[in-house]
């Protein structure tokens, strides 16, 4: 299937099965298993991974406009679709020929989810705090600890754990778990304002015994770092989603609204912000597509995996994400107050809408936490500056 084909046929899965069912897609229900299974059955499921794995070998840009269309529908069911690329990279780029061949094949032909398990209560942000070990035991690695947020962990075919190593102070490590592992616990399922039709989870970890050829390449932070530039820029795009659907919203309302004896679509101040609106959301999607574009550069480089530890966390990401967060927040505000006291219920999907989007400066790094990677990393250095 060609991207733009693959496209259309999200976009037919969007007004199948997300438009018009909000209320069931913002319901506290278990997530949706069912939906998910029928855009695997569609052969819609893991588009980013390699053909060699018998996925669509589509590339982050194709993936911008994939992400978009499910996000104008439910950006919960496009978050739990797209967030296992954050495992999956990791596993590709620094799992072995071995790892690579067994799960990202299964996992593609099962139309099936991988998760990575990161934060912890004591270290969401500052994950070198992680208390999460990784021990040497023999042919074995043992892993102890408690994961707090993990998107999709508990129906996932894998995930991937970020530890530290028990055995070399200082070190972390990545190391694959099959998800049916004795020892894997899902302790709960949070209970989130938005994304309701994703699952995140708190997960314990109690002696599980992997082998040891299951640990990823390189420290499990860098390669955590590598694995987060695609799926912020993607958690960015859900906003560009959410952003459109609250304007199509507004522009159906004023048709009928009538203020001072005409639509509101007449009305000068509504065609002003509106106009406002179309701006921001282009800006939006070119800053999504830019980012995604020196993405797959590296992604499609002879060397991928070199590259991306040479580069490490990209600037275009940390920044497309906090843009995209700030900006959608500030267009489905302005759509709320459009609808006036109605845009304040559950009565319409704009508040639905609400809340999803402030996700987008929460997950992967909150702004204050990424305002200050941005500092660090790209304003201060004096080989950074222009």
């Amino acid at each position: 299937m060609k991207a733009t084909e693959h496209i259309r046929a999200v976009q037919a899965f969007t007004r199948r099965e997300l438009i018009g069912n909000d209320e069931e897609l913002d319901s506290l229900a278990p997530a949706p298993l069912p939906l998910y299974r029928r855009f695997a059955n569609a052969g819609l499921a893991n588009w980013w991974l390699p053909e060699e794995y018998g996925g669509h070998g589509f590339g982050l840009s194709e993936s911008v406009d994939i992400v978009a269309e499910l996000a104008y529908g439910d950006a919960g069911a496009a978050f739990t679709l797209f967030i296992p690329i954050l495992a999956t990279n990791m596993v590709r780029w620094y799992g072995s020929d071995a790892l690579r061949d067994h799960y990202l094949k299964q996992l593609v032909a099962d139309g099936a989810f991988g998760a990575t398990l990161g934060s912890e209560h004591d270290a969401g942000s500052e994950l070198a705090r992680i208390t999460t070990t990784a021990r040497r035991d023999g042919d074995s690695i043992v892993l102890n600890g408690q994961k707090a947020f993990s998107t999709d962990t508990d129906f996932a075919q894998f995930v991937v754990v970020i530890a530290k190593d028990a055995d070399q102070d200082g070190e972390f490590v990545a190391v694959l778990v099959p998800r049916d592992t004795p020892g894997i616990q899902v302790e709960k399922r949070w209970s989130m304002i938005g994304l309701r039709s994703s699952g995140t989870y708190q997960v314990q970890l109690t002696d599980c015994r992997v082998p040891a050829g299951n640990v990823l390449r390189g420290n499990g932070l860098r390669l955590l770092e590598i694995g987060l530039n695609a799926s912020r820029i993607l958690i960015a795009t859900t906003a560009l989603g959410i952003a459109r659907r609250a304007r199509d919203l507004c522009l159906d309302y004023a048709k009928t609204k009538q203020v001072k004896g005409a639509p509101l679509a007449h009305n000068a101040v509504f065609a002003a912000k509106l106009g406002q609106l179309e701006m921001q959301i282009d800006v939006m999607a070119n800053q999504c597509r830019a980012a995604a574009r020196e993405f797959d550069e590296i992604a499609t480089s002879k060397d991928p995996a070199a590259g991306f530890l040479r580069a490490g966390t990209l600037k275009s990401s940390l920044t497309t994400k906090m843009f995209c967060g700030q900006t959608g927040w500030d267009i489905v505000s302005c759509a709320s107050e459009m609808f006036g006291g109605r845009g304040y219920t559950h009565e319409s999907p704009v508040g639905k809408l609400l809340r999803d989007v402030r996700y987008v400066s929460i997950v992967e790094g909150g702004d204050d936490v990424l305002r200050d990677l941005v500092y660090t990393r790209f304003t201060v250095p004096v080989s950074k500056r222009s």
